[in-house]
């Protein structure tokens, strides 16, 4: 398998993107070949590693997709690379609240057989930091080969720093100076996705790269990543055994407004046989021609719910479209009535609005309606990430076949469902439940 390494930290906020994503650029600038990986649901971090890479960020989620496929999904993803580089989620050993190291970035390294990389943020720390490595070291499996150290003060700090790191025996493979931090745009939930600003995004991205070349010995890194043990998995496809005949047009929102995708939903639809189409909900004026199933992933519509309500004959085209349409989270608020105030397509009889409380965390679901993705008694797991609420008018959907969608433990009947409609809340990804994309063609198909 590809030489390979996990950045994590012992708690978020230390600075794992920008060396993660500052390692993936400074490595590409030498003519690697790098593949990118993110622990967790996160979608925004990917966008920047795509950047930096050249080639689709990935997630690793044990949590969603089982165990048993983060080995196949990393080595689909880093198919013809030099090097791999996964970024952790939270702290180390941070995983689902409740079930102790599962989904954590320390069970990815073992499931990958990857040395990891700590970088900690040092701002406030002498030589306590040996005690937090020594910590780090001894309190589970995971083989910590080394620290970037972060928000390093000065030249005098920094030996400081190294000494004490010396003293536990692990080395030093970096020190980013304090004066030379690097910001990616950001807002109310986290980074702004690279989709949304790109230039902006692009330079950032450049800017970390240099940063993190002249900050960090990258010989030593790629040494840690080629320390990697051999690991071979066989390749995750997502060639569905019997595709659907007939290649029926799957359009799939993208753009600024809707970034949030994991990049293995589009290669299951293609390889249950759709002819899949991006679209772009703020600037396109219709659906692609021939559209049968209509998929909306996550995002930020609330950011432009203005440019969206403009956007009048897309919205009419949507509320009429006679075809199966699936909407996660962000898709949900723009098939309702308004968000916000503004007008959405109307698809659903409800009213989304902003609000001050995030609604955040991992679902074990069962599907409670009939829907294009799945038939009532489905089981899946997914994940929330929000701060929005759907109100629906009448408590039914226009069509009076709907029910809801979704229901989990301590949490009332959610989302939209009818046998032409799925809308929820819910992120899921359908790597762990490959049959969602043959349901979703095959539906369009009929």
């Amino acid at each position: 398998m590809v030489n390979r390494l996990v950045i994590a930290a012992p708690a978020s906020g230390h600075g794992k993107t920008t060396v993660a994503t500052g390692l993936l650029a400074a490595f590409a600038r030498r003519g690697l070949r790098v593949a990118p990986f993110k622990v967790g649901p996160d979608y925004i971090d990917p966008g920047y590693h795509a950047l930096a890479a050249g080639r689709p960020g990935r997630n690793l989620d044990p949590v969603m997709v089982g165990e048993h496929l983060v080995g196949p999904l990393f080595a689909h993803g880093s198919a013809g690379a030099d090097l791999a580089v996964v970024e952790g989620v939270m702290g180390l050993y941070d995983g689902r609240t409740g079930a102790g190291e599962a989904g954590s970035t320390a069970q990815v390294a073992a499931l990958l057989d990857a040395p990891v990389i700590m970088v900690i943020d040092a701002a406030a720390q002498g030589r306590s930091i040996a005690a937090v490595v020594h910590g780090f070291r001894s309190f589970g499996n995971a083989r910590i080969a080394g620290v970037i150290l972060n928000r390093v003060g000065s030249e005098r700090h920094e030996r400081i720093l190294r000494d004490a790191c010396e003293e536990v025996g692990t080395p030093v493979l970096g020190a980013l100076r304090r004066a030379d931090a690097v910001a990616a745009p950001s807002r109310h939930l986290g980074l702004i996705p690279a989709a949304e600003r790109h230039a902006e995004a692009l330079a950032s991205v450049d800017a970390m790269a240099t940063l993190i070349a002249a900050s960090v010995d990258l010989d030593a890194v790629a040494a840690v990543a080629r320390s990697a043990s051999p690991f071979t998995a066989t390749p995750w496809t997502p060639l569905a055994e019997d595709p659907v005949p007939g290649g029926p047009v799957v359009a799939v929102a993208g753009g600024p407004a809707f970034s949030f995708s994991y990049a293995e939903t589009t290669e299951l639809l293609a390889g249950a046989g759709a002819t899949v189409v991006p679209f772009d909900p703020l600037h396109d004026p219709a659906l692609p021609a021939g559209t049968r199933a209509l998929v909306v992933g996550g995002g930020f519509p609330e950011v432009y719910a203005s440019a969206l309500s403009e956007n009048t004959g897309l919205l009419a085209a949507v509320r009429n479209f006679g075809g199966v349409i699936a909407a996660e989270c962000a898709g949900l608020l723009w098939l309702c009535r308004t968000l916000d105030g503004k007008p959405m397509c109307g698809v659903l009889d409800a009213d989304a609005a902003m609000t001050p409380s995030l609604t955040l965390g991992y679902r074990d679901a069962v599907a409670l309606s009939d829907s294009p993705l799945a038939p009532a008694g489905t089981r899946v797991t997914g994940h929330e990430f929000h701060r929005t609420t759907v109100h629906p008018r009448s408590g039914l959907l226009l069509s009076p076949a709907g029910g809801a969608a979704w229901a989990w433990r301590g949490a009332d009947p959610e989302g939209f469902a009818t046998p032409a409609l799925h809308a929820s809340y819910l992120h899921l990804h359908w790597a762990g439940v490959p049959a969602l994309a043959r349901n979703l063609v095959a539906a369009a198909a009929r």
